[in-house]
């Protein structure tokens, strides 16, 4: 006997059918569940930014400098498609949110965006801050590889904590993963010296994996933040064609990001303790009363 599911419209087979081996008994139809959606096909991008964020990092920066074929502009144009990958893969992040709330999510949609975003926003940045602990001048190859790994268990940490953990509607709980490993990324194009960017891609790293609340990017929040990439994106390319100027604007676009990052746990600190204090001034007003 088969039931239909009115909901999936999916085929279920009782186990003493299934059991049978018979090949006319089983469905030739994929379970509605199991296949891709429009959010899953931009998540997918989202984990192929990600990864091409890392060839990119590989082929144009670290092998010509193991090799000692670097050339500057290479690198250069190297280092910015990867950090535009990592960008476009915000944006798939941004977009497959929006079009699962609008049209139908699979039951993969969740899984699917935490493994993307944890080859994104995880495992593409830390890399970047491997190869940066190998090829700067004043960087130490074991110091940047122990900072790699913080970023890395923090995106982890936090992706785990976001599937378990119900908030309010509206706000994360910890810096969100693209803001973060954007972030870390701005750090390092800063190009500041060793010990205090290491100590900024840790305290970044903290700030993924804490308990300070965010606001999620929607309506005009979610508006300003694409606009912020493109914007972005713009810097890099006039840095990577060396443009004029195109080195100090993107030096002041990757100061902002960071600003940007060390601002926003501030104002939520400072909104949350303005909220327990006209909490408890209406809980006074009440025993009074």
């Amino acid at each position: 006997m088969t039931v239909i599911d009115p909901d999936t419209q999916a085929a279920w087979v009782p186990e003493s059918d299934a059991d049978t081996g018979d090949p006319d008994d089983a469905t030739d139809e994929m379970p509605l569940s199991t296949r891709l959606s429009i959010a899953d096909t931009l998540t997918l991008g989202n984990a192929t930014c990600g990864f091409m964020a890392v060839y990119f990092t590989t082929t144009g920066v670290l092998i010509p400098h193991l090799t000692g074929s670097e050339d500057g502009g290479m690198a250069r144009h190297s280092a910015a498609t990867a950090v535009v990958l990592m960008l476009l893969a915000s944006v798939f992040d941004l977009f497959d949110g929006l079009v699962a709330r609008k049209l139908r999510s699979s039951a993969m949609g969740a899984e699917l965006d935490n493994l993307s975003d944890l080859i994104s926003f995880g495992l593409a940045p830390a890399y970047f801050v491997v190869v940066w602990g190998m090829v700067a001048n004043d960087a130490h190859q074991r110091v940047g590889v122990a900072a790699a790994v913080i970023v890395l268990l923090a995106v982890v940490l936090r992706l785990a904590r976001f599937s378990c953990v119900t908030l309010r509607d509206g706000i994360f709980q910890g810096m969100p993963s693209p803001f973060g490993a954007l972030t870390v990324v701005s750090i390092v194009l800063l190009e500041l010296p060793f010990v205090p960017t290491v100590i900024a891609i840790v305290g970044v790293a903290w700030l993924m994996a804490s308990r300070v609340e965010y606001p999620k990017p929607r309506g005009r929040l979610a508006v300003a933040m694409l606009g912020w990439i493109v914007l972005s994106m713009g810097l890099l390319a006039a840095w990577a064609f060396d443009a004029p100027g195109g080195e100090l604007l993107l030096q002041t676009g990757c100061a902002l990001q960071v600003v940007l990052g060390a601002v926003i746990p501030l104002f939520a600190t400072a909104r949350r303790v303005y909220a327990f204090r006209d909490n408890r001034r209406e809980a006074r007003a009440a025993a009074q009363g």
